[in-house]
């Protein structure tokens, strides 16, 4: 029996081989090398590439990616829980609609969605035009190359990363936890503090893994709302494979990337008795 359960998992192990061990161990490969003198690296073994990553400049930017990450992670369990909860209390039909108009935004391009931002947030943009119509502004309001511009597109295009997760173990909460701790006596924000919460705690460590790190890599989202202004972890990888053609160094940075994943992975492990992954 053992051994049909392992040839069934067989191409399963084969596919994470080929297509995620080697790609990350080629680029650890190349971290530890030197940039080409034209093109492509160099077979030199160096370090300079990760001491690098200490500079003032490149810490800066890391530190800037965190608190972006940092700031709509947040935002996105301030709208996410209330919003799962809503759902999750809604019968089944109203529940499967909701959750179609969730899904609806994946059946276009994160790319197109972004665009749509930008149109609205421009100084001619709906916002703007609604605002002066309705006599609460006199002129534009700045809105689009801002940092808040790129909080708001980060946050919009992780939330559903942050409802499912939530949603998934709100609805698997057993009403009667909350009936018996009102018959004992306890008021709304005890029942949510020592029921609701501890029960829905591996759904919002999943949400928080899910969005916080792809937060610090969305490079194009800082790209088109921010206009170049908000550097990000995701920015500087681009640049370097695509602009400084700078391969070593860009390959040190997405090692970065990956650490941190299996750093924010390991805490909600530990926190919230989930690695992240487990959603559904």
């Amino acid at each position: 029996m053992r051994g049909k359960r392992g040839l069934s998992a067989l191409p399963l192990c084969l596919w994470t081989c080929a297509f995620v061990f080697l790609p990350l161990l080629y680029v650890l490969f190349i971290s530890f090398l030197e940039k080409g003198e034209y093109f492509g690296v160099s077979r030199v073994f160096t370090l300079d590439n990760y001491a690098r990553l200490f500079s003032p400049l490149y810490a800066g930017i890391l530190l800037n990616s965190l608190k972006i990450a940092l700031e709509s992670t947040l935002l996105s369990l301030l709208i996410g829980y209330p919003f799962a909860w809503f759902m999750a209390n809604k019968p089944p039909k109203t529940r499967s609609l909701i959750m179609v108009l969730i899904v609806i935004p994946f059946w276009t391009s994160a790319l197109m969605r972004t665009y749509g931002w930008m149109i609205l947030l421009r100084n001619r943009g709906l916002i703007n035009a609604a605002l002066m119509a309705l006599g609460v502004i006199e002129k534009p309001i700045r809105m689009l190359n801002t940092s808040g511009a790129v909080l708001l597109g980060t946050a919009y295009s992780m939330l559903p990363f942050m409802i499912l997760p939530i949603y998934s173990s709100m609805e698997k909460l057993d009403p009667a936890l909350r009936e018996a701790a009102r018959d004992l006596g306890a008021g709304p924000l005890r029942s949510f503090l020592s029921v609701v919460l501890p029960e829905t705690l591996p759904g919002v460590m999943s949400g928080l893994a899910m969005t916080f790190v792809p937060s610090t890599g969305m490079f194009f989202i800082s790209d088109l709302l921010g206009g170049g202004t908000n550097m990000l972890l995701g920015n500087l990888i681009n640049n370097q494979l695509t602009v400084s053609r700078d391969w070593p160094f860009g390959a040190a940075l997405s090692i970065l990337m990956v650490g941190m994943t299996f750093c924010v992975m390991s805490l909600c492990r530990r926190v919230g008795g989930t690695d992240g992954t487990e959603v559904f």
